[in-house]
């Protein structure tokens, strides 16, 4: 079955003090492109994140957000003596300099200290605990479980109708492959009477040259290769729909060849007819070809 590029997936959750949510969607792509947005004190985890993922979807631009906060009434602020004995000694070589040229300061406040960065240290800027990083892996499988099955379920819908189009671009080339025969005979007659309106009787033609002339217009006209070849797009296009790998790529360039061999038929057609069934093969070549977009 296929699977669709376009998935969404969310989880909440809660341990070690903290709650989080996170946030896994996919859009098309061309290629494999994973944009990863968390906090940078939980960089360490990136890697892994990157591979995980990378082992559930083989195409598609994907956003992977992670949203992480310390619960209500929980706010694990401490005093980072580090930073702190820093400051103070800065404040002192300050006033000390001041002093000095005879400027007056104003005192700092302890709250002033409070506020200089890093100070007061919170526990999202140091690192993660072991608990901490261990709940957020366990996250990780069924996020990509629900992410998996939304895009399996849009890729049933996508089989369906790719599997309809293809029944119906089947049906038009019978359709033309039985003009063939009717369209032969009428282009022998169309030939006949143009060539009568030219020369002043039947009697005058040439039977020879004119079998010539209607040897190179039936090679120049003949549609036997195009309806063959969209018989075989159509056996490839269905093998790609049951092989459960991606292929999306190889969806789209077979939509590139079908477009190519209906504008083909067109430009040869000379038959009311088969010209119809030509533009009507690529109105649901253009139809597929905007499905196959979405496959993986």
């Amino acid at each position: 079955m296929l699977t669709s590029m376009t998935g969404f997936a969310a989880r909440t959750g809660g341990a070690d003090g903290f709650s989080w949510s996170w946030e896994l969607r996919s859009v098309n792509g061309k290629g494999f492109d994973l944009r990863i947005r968390m906090p940078e004190w939980l960089g360490a985890m990136e890697a892994e994140l990157r591979k995980q993922v990378g082992a559930s979807a083989a195409r598609g631009s994907i956003s992977l957000n992670l949203r992480i906060a310390r619960e209500a009434g929980d706010t694990g602020i401490e005093i980072n003596e580090v930073a702190l004995s820093r400051i103070l000694e800065a404040i002192s070589q300050i006033e000390e300099r001041a002093g000095a040229t005879g400027v007056n300061l104003t005192p700092a406040s302890a709250s002033d200290v409070m506020n200089f960065r890093g100070v007061m240290d919170a526990p999202q800027n140091r690192e993660a605990s072991e608990d901490l990083l261990n709940a957020l892996r366990a996250d990780i499988a069924p996020l990509l479980a629900s992410f998996n099955e939304m895009r399996a379920a849009e890729g049933a819908s996508l089989h369906a109708v790719l599997s309809r189009q293809l029944d119906e671009i089947e049906t038009l080339t019978t359709s033309a492959q039985g003009l063939l025969g009717d369209r032969a005979a009428e282009m022998r007659s169309n030939f006949q009477a143009a060539i009568a309106r030219v020369m002043d009787s039947r009697a005058e033609m040439d039977e020879a040259r004119l079998a010539q002339e209607i040897a190179v217009l039936a090679v120049k006209s003949d549609v036997t290769e195009e309806i063959d070849r969209l018989h075989a797009h159509i056996s490839a296009a269905r093998d790609l729909l049951t092989s459960g790998a991606p292929v999306g790529r190889k969806l789209d360039f077979l939509c590139q060849e079908f477009n190519r061999e209906a504008n083909t038929l067109c430009s040869k057609a000379q038959n009311a007819k088969l010209t119809e069934i030509g533009l009507a093969l690529k109105v649901l070549i253009d139809q597929m070809r905007e499905q196959v977009q979405n496959v993986e």
